[in-house]
């Protein structure tokens, strides 16, 4: 009878074994409880096998369909470390790990990039061999290095200039500004909007580099305050507000072998943004997107590289609200005057394929598949694979096209959110998986026979450790009566459903973000887990407006920023009020940037709703924030005055009735401080309390173990004003 009291005894502590997420836990835990995964895959060139690290971090391991997809060390930190001391004695390579950050060139040359004490290098390595076949060495200062493809020379920047090394060592200087103003061969260049990732580009054989030259000289310097100096010093930027002075860019090509330089004649006006940079495989041309300042016509057009001239516009795209282009051309490997181009223009972020003479050959889009992520095409050149949106933009699939009858077939068929990749002879499907029951499934799937091999099933990691509170994906209808828009659901912590709970809602509710997905924990970072188990029913809703569901689904909001996402948020809250557990007097909101803009403006447009809101980083009036996204949406303050007074929270201040903060990091070059400032003034002119505080070391996100501090302080305000 004692034995058996004690086991019974033991069962139930290990039942209350579960404990509560701790704040750091929630901030920083996502690591630390991550399910087990295959990290830093890579299928290798021209054989049925794949490479990842192990979980040491230390080897890189292998399976191949030769071997029956069995696991075997390939390569070792120490193979690499003991080549690059052989190759330089005179430097220390304390390596932490196996390169994390490599890619296969070929089946037996591994690419990737290391530091040492006296510089870093950019290096290729026989993996059969283990020696190295080529190497760069660059200084340990070097900025956005861009090797050649051959890998004889790297561009980098130093400062707001270009240098180039070659293989000898030798290095010569590009660009020679001294006016700090003229930046050149940045990837900052137009705000890195546009879907613009770098600012240089070496031709195919590596003996002309093509390069952003910006001119901002004419933007209006925008102060910020350095606190951390002795006395605080004032630290300028260039930020070009809507309606204000904009910068002006220029292409510039550089020929290695001669030093001379040719810029493009994309002409006038200056004030234009030029994108989808893409130099024609034969060296022969360069193909620039020009979009005007009011961003609703796109010209593509064909430039001749070695003059400089334009040679002819291949096509154009026009809209009512706005074009955003967000890729450079993908040429196909096997044909030089043909290239796929992306664009939402027809209602969705589809792929065309077209020749350089601007003729459409074929439409390639599939269904209201959204193309999320390009990859690479079949040995043949015939296919290629992307990940896409299905399920209402909950999941992420692998699909391939054929480039010449146009028919897509869908590779993985789970409901969830897939990483996966084509072998390059496009038999094998490595398939990386998780769903909102799923933590990661990891398998190889035979495309032709459909079988798959499992590699990996993660268990849950909270299991038995962490009391995580139960979650669920919602469809609500849009406040048109038309759309379904994806929600999340977070309940409280040992839920009762007798209880009335408080609510806190995250919002975004901006472009290029989404927060709902068909995923591990639904999308949801650990500290809306936290917030359910201190008592909040936590929810999340993706409005009109955000990602992944085509161009319409954004158009609604074009010069009226706020509005269309504030009626649909509130047909969130109507689904919280429907729930008898929810206590409908006891609602708030929290959100950061955007989703800060959001917060003020539905505490107060909504402000019987709303009781509590913590807003970060938040835009207060569009006529602040800078020329590249603000006026693509709302277009000038002079075009647009009353939709900019409309969306205007500072105009509004005078209609706030529950306890507000507002937290900004003092270095923010984004959504520069004046913003809510500006907001905190009208409040106090308004006479209305509001609550403030200020990162001094911050930039616009708070970061590193400072963003415990942030996430604590959340969560007593939501205790003080809301929960208690």
């Amino acid at each position: 009878m004692k034995k058996i009291t004690f086991l019974f005894l033991l069962a139930g502590s290990m039942t209350f074994a579960q404990r509560n997420l701790t704040i750091e836990e929630a901030t920083t835990g996502l690591r630390t409880y991550a399910p087990k995964s295959m990290l830093a895959t890579q299928w290798r060139k021209d054989v049925k096998a794949i490479t990842y690290l192990d979980n040491s971090y230390q080897n890189l391991v292998t399976r191949s369909d030769a071997n029956q997809w069995k696991e075997t060390t390939l390569l070792t930190k120490d193979d690499i470390q003991n080549a690059l001391k052989a190759k330089f004695p005179q430097d220390d390579f304390a390596l932490r790990m196996f390169p994390f950050a490599y890619s296969w060139k070929d089946q037996n040359t591994l690419a990737f990039e290391v530091g040492g004490k006296k510089a870093n290098y950019i290096v290729e390595f026989d993996a059969a061999q283990k020696t190295i076949k080529n190497i760069l060495s660059i200084p340990l200062d070097a900025a956005n290095q861009l090797p050649t493809e051959t890998k004889n020379r790297v561009a980098w920047l130093e400062k707001n200039n270009i240098k180039i090394t070659d293989a000898s060592g030798k290095t010569i200087a590009v660009t020679n500004d001294e006016n700090a103003g003229i930046v050149n061969g940045s990837d900052y260049t137009h705000r890195q909007e546009f879907g613009i990732h770098q600012g240089m580009w070496w031709n195919k054989t590596g003996d002309k580099l093509l390069y952003y030259r910006k001119d901002e000289t004419m933007v209006t310097n925008y102060p910020l305050v350095d606190f951390g100096a002795r006395v605080a010093a004032v630290k300028d930027i260039r930020y070009p507000m809507a309606g204000m002075k904009s910068e002006e860019v220029t292409l510039v090509i550089f020929d290695v072998a001669s030093n001379n330089k040719v810029t493009l004649k994309t002409g006038e006006p200056k004030e234009q943004f030029l994108t989808c940079v893409t130099w024609d495989p034969t060296g022969k041309f360069v193909y620039v997107g020009l979009l005007n300042r009011e961003q609703n016509h796109l010209k593509l057009n064909k430039y001749d590289a070695v003059s400089g001239a334009f040679v002819k516009t291949l096509f154009e795209e026009k809209s009512a609200t706005y074009v955003e282009p967000q890729h450079d051309l993908t040429f196909l490997p096997n044909n030089n005057s043909q290239f796929l181009y992306q664009t939402e223009n027809e209602g969705y972020n589809h792929l065309y394929l077209y020749n350089t003479d601007g003729k459409l050959i074929k439409k390639l889009g599939y269904k209201d598949i959204v193309v999320k992520d390009l990859l690479d095409f079949d040995a043949k050149g015939t296919k290629i694979s992307y990940i896409g949106t299905a399920n209402n933009g909950l999941d992420r699939q692998l699909y391939e096209v054929d480039l010449k009858s146009g028919a897509t077939t869908q590779l993985t068929t789970v409901s969830g959110t897939h990483t996966a990749s084509l072998s390059s002879d496009g038999t094998f499907v490595y398939d990386q998986y998780s769903n909102t029951t799923t933590p990661n499934e990891v398998a190889i799937i035979n495309v032709k026979s459909k079988k798959a091999t499992s590699l990996l099933s993660a268990e849950n990691p909270y299991t038995g450790k962490i009391n995580m509170p139960k979650m669920e994906l919602v469809t609500i209808t849009s406040a048109d009566g038309k759309t379904p828009l994806n929600g999340r659901l977070i309940y409280p912590a040992n839920f009762d459903a007798t209880k009335k709970y408080p609510v806190m809602v995250y919002v975004y509710g901006g472009s290029h973000a989404q927060l709902v997905n068909n995923r591990w924990l639904g999308g949801a970072n650990l500290f809306d887990y936290y917030m359910a188990q201190q008592g909040y029913v936590v929810f999340t809703l993706d409005n009109r407006g955000s990602d992944s569901r085509g161009k319409n689904f954004c158009d609604v909001n074009h010069r009226k920023l706020g509005q269309n996402e504030m009626a649909d948020q509130m047909k969130g809250v109507e689904f919280l009020k429907s729930k008898s557990f929810v206590n409908a007097d006891k609602i708030g909101v929290s959100g950061w940037s955007f989703g800060g803009f959001m917060t003020i403006s539905l505490m107060l447009n909504q402000n019987d709703t709303f009781k509590v809101g913590v807003a970060g980083g938040p835009v207060t009036d569009w006529k602040y924030y800078e020329v590249m996204y603000g006026e693509r949406y709302m277009d000038t303050p002079q075009e647009n005055p009353e939709g900019y007074e409309k969306t205007s929270v500072i105009n509004k201040a005078n209609q706030l009735k529950g306890d507000l903060l507002v937290i900004h990091g003092a270095q923010d070059p984004v959504v520069v401080q004046q913003q809510s400032m500006e907001f905190i003034e009208a409040c106090i002119k308004a006479g209305k309390q509001v609550d403030y505080f200020l990162y001094p070391t911050h930039e616009h996100n708070v970061s590193g173990r400072d963003r415990i501090h942030l996430n604590e302080k959340i969560a007593r305000y939501f205790d003080l004003h809301l929960k208690n």
